[in-house]
């Protein structure tokens, strides 16, 4: 994606944050016509040392493994928050209004997982993040039914081989950030989030920077 210096992410870590806080991706790959095919799908950040990897599933019916099986090689998209902002929000009048938005890029080389029980700890790793309590419930729904369910999906592991991430949040124009802050601090939950975020970095007040 387009990269500019100032909305670079200094910090890896901020990316790990914005796919853990916002988890419902877009997997992107090439099917048979050759054209971008895109599934939005929860996935999971798997941390191994030096190695990331976005853990998921689809449903059998849907034909996006076959691409990941034949053309390992994809694109994950996280959005994280966005807010259009108003040049109100300069000093002076000769501005123009943008949006904002924070979003992490990986490009990713697929592996699909077929047995039982690397399915299950898949599965697990989500019901973990997203429903903690479901994790008694699955367990005990039988091994007939787990198994009729998972043969119901495919899994696939995702190893991230390249990680940017875009924070563009005016980080170039300090003499709008405090209104900015307070604009979006006074706004709707993704607005919110891009102030907490602003804090975060360090823009406010015309202090840059990455904590």
């Amino acid at each position: 994606m387009y990269l500019p210096p100032q909305f670079t992410a200094k910090d890896t870590q901020h990316a790990h944050q914005l796919m853990r806080d916002y988890p419902l991706a877009s997997l992107i790959s090439v099917d048979d016509e050759g054209l971008p095919f895109v599934t939005p799908l929860p996935l999971h950040v798997l941390e191994e040392g030096a190695e990331l990897s976005l853990l998921g599933h689809c449903a059998k019916a849907n034909p996006h493994w076959r691409y990941l099986q034949a053309r390992p090689q994809a694109v994950v998209t996280f959005m994280g928050p966005q807010a259009y902002m108003s040049p109100r929000v300069y000093p002076d009048l000769v501005r123009v209004p943008t949006w904002n938005y924070l979003i992490v890029h990986c490009t990713v080389q697929a592996r699909l997982i077929e047995t039982f029980d690397d399915k299950d700890r898949l599965l697990k790793h989500l019901i973990a993040d997203h429903d903690p309590d479901y994790a008694d419930q699955w367990r005990n729904l039988g091994g007939d039914f787990q198994h009729k369910m998972m043969q119901g999906i495919v899994a696939f592991e995702l190893k991230v081989t390249q990680l940017q991430c875009k924070l563009k949040l005016n980080q170039h124009r300090p003499e709008s950030h405090a209104a900015l802050r307070s604009a979006y601090a006074a706004g709707n939950d993704n607005e919110r989030a891009l102030a907490d975020w602003m804090l975060r970095l360090g823009l406010f007040d015309g202090v840059q920077g990455e904590s």
